[in-house]
């Protein structure tokens, strides 16, 4: 039977989705909740849905083009960056492609629907599961797609960006893609230090994958989209699914986030203030916490508490990690919400350990 491995399922228990009190940690999405502009732009597109969407998401493209100062035939979009990937991948159709381990999923599922072997390049604790140089001897004549996050999930971790430019620098002699997804980016201070979006024009073997579900808070909605150079490449993303796959709501909502320019800088205000306190907290009660510039903490039990089982009787999902490739269990990944949310699970977790003190030391 089929698995899903992902955060954000609040529908497989019934009870969760109709509780009120419900806090779901296991997704990261922007805790400050669609912006006020994209819910009146969702609501007045209803109207519209009568009609098929755009095929060629022109308006909304026309709008992302503004934003990133790029030609609009520079930009692809899709039902959410999951659709984007696997559309790339069916494009390309690469015979080995390389992935980080841990890193999501989709990478992998994607590759490996298209036909793909897949090689991992491990990142490792001793190292804070930072990419290190020895990538580069990773990738090979007989790659064929590279594929990085930046910051990685569920590490949070950013790539220096010398090392960045030095793998597509090795990727182009080699004549491999290199696709970054840059998705969790926009929750980055000073993200122009360390996006790739700078060399798009003169690299046609870079493809920067990014979606408006996290940060503007509308998973939902599904939108994501590319960026790259390579107009065949474009073209063929184009005649590798349905032509509708962006709906009429999703283009109004995208045209409207561009526009919402303030709530992104309260965003990444309101993430690193709040990240900083979660990361303390957590140390309180034993857990190691690993350092990252996105909307969420990796941590790390040493005993074999079951934290995701004990929160979800309080309504709390977080996210197991021990299904990632390169992790095990003791491994946790928790997203960065608003003050009120982060005290109460705070609290409710050192109510658990003071209760249940003996099972969570042994």
């Amino acid at each position: 039977m089929y698995q899903y491995v992902h955060g954000g399922d609040i529908y497989s228990d019934p009870s969760l989705k109709q509780n009120k009190e419900m806090l779901d940690y296991s997704a990261n999405i922007n805790p400050l909740g669609i912006p006020a502009g994209v819910g009146r732009a969702l609501k007045n597109a209803v109207a519209d849905c009568v009609n098929y969407p755009d095929p060629f998401c022109r308006e909304l493209r026309a709008g992302l083009s503004r934003y990133f100062f790029l030609p609009a035939e520079m930009i692809y979009c899709g039902n959410g960056a999951a659709d984007v990937l696997f559309r790339i991948m069916t494009a390309l159709r690469p015979k080995r492609t390389l992935v980080l381990a841990p890193t999501f999923a989709d990478y992998e599922k994607a590759a490996v629907a298209a036909g793909s072997k897949i090689d991992y390049f491990t990142l490792h604790e001793k190292n804070e599961f930072a990419v290190t140089p020895e990538i580069l001897k990773a990738i090979t004549k007989r790659t064929e797609m590279v594929v990085l996050c930046n910051p990685n999930n569920p590490t949070g971790k950013l790539m220096d960006k010398e090392l960045l430019l030095t793998v597509l620098q090795h990727c182009e002699a080699l004549h491999i893609p290199l696709l970054v997804d840059e998705c969790f980016m926009d929750f980055v201070k000073d993200k122009d230090k360390y996006s790739l979006l700078d060399q798009l024009t003169g690299h046609p073997g870079l493809i920067i994958l990014k979606a408006f579900t996290k940060i503007f808070a509308i998973p939902g909605v599904r939108l994501g989209f590319c960026l790259a150079s390579d107009a065949g490449l474009m073209d063929k993303l184009y005649a590798c699914g349905q032509d509708w796959n962006v709906s009429v709501l999703a283009q109004a909502a995208g045209a409207a986030a561009l526009e919402e320019t303030d709530y992104l800088e309260e965003t990444r205000e309101l993430i690193a203030v709040e990240k900083a306190y979660l990361a303390a907290q957590l140390r309180l009660i034993k857990l190691q916490v690993f350092e990252g510039a996105a909307n969420y903490l990796l941590i790390k039990t040493t005993h074999n508490y079951p934290w995701p089982e004990k929160l979800k009787k309080h309504h709390i999902l977080i996210r197991d990690c021990s299904n990632y490739h390169g992790l095990s269990e003791g491994y946790y990944r928790i997203a960065v919400k608003t003050r009120r949310d982060n005290r109460k699970l705070i609290r409710i977790m050192k109510e658990l350990v003071k209760h249940d003190m003996f099972n969570y030391i042994n």
